[in-house]
């Protein structure tokens, strides 16, 4: 029954919280749980990563290539990109610590043009309210890209590892937020 003494707002919000499911905190604690562990190991962490990515990959490529055989094609083009895929997931399983190293300069990439975007994004709302913070974001983001081309490959493991436990950490509290929300909004 809905709450019909809640603002506009507040019903917006409720909803929000209520379509994450039941498994919202457990999923958070394991989160932070994994995140911690990464954060701790984050050469396990980064191998853990890449033999992830690689399976992706591998799926993926297996996908597309029963796909590209069920259709009957025979053109060399159509074959290309499976292979691709199913290639470069086998190349990280077999040399993990290249893999971490290919993921590495990846997420360099992105932290340049993340920086570029929150640039951009600052540039175009000066002097509204916000644009300070993304330019700090900017900052941030080279500082991050500045830290893996400068040990690169040899801190890629480390590197690696502790980016993505830290983001497992922090998705892992945000759900744990927002399970607490909801078991406070059910009243148990």
């Amino acid at each position: 029954m809905p709450n019909l003494h809640l603002e506009p707002d507040q019903l917006q919000l409720k909803k929000q919280i209520e379509s994450f499911g039941p498994h919202t905190l457990a999923m958070g604690i394991l989160l932070v749980i994994l995140g911690t562990i990464g954060i701790v190991l984050p050469g396990l962490l980064s191998i853990a990563t890449v033999g992830f990515l690689a399976g992706l990959l591998i799926l993926g490529g297996g996908i597309w290539v029963y796909h590209t055989y069920k259709s009957g094609t025979r053109s060399f083009m159509d074959w290309l990109k499976p292979q691709l895929l199913l290639f470069t997931g086998v190349l990280m399983l077999i040399f993990p610590v290249q893999g971490v190293a290919s993921l590495a300069l990846l997420l360099t990439f992105y932290f340049v043009l993340d920086s570029y975007s929150s640039f951009s994004f600052a540039y175009n709302r000066y002097p509204d309210k916000g644009w300070g913070w993304m330019v700090f974001n900017g900052l941030v983001d080279l500082l991050l890209a500045s830290l893996f081309i400068y040990g690169w490959p040899a801190s890629s493991p480390w590197l690696v590892g502790l980016f993505v436990g830290i983001s497992l950490l922090f998705d892992g509290w945000a759900l744990i937020a927002i399970g607490w929300a909801m078991r406070k909004s059910d009243g148990t």
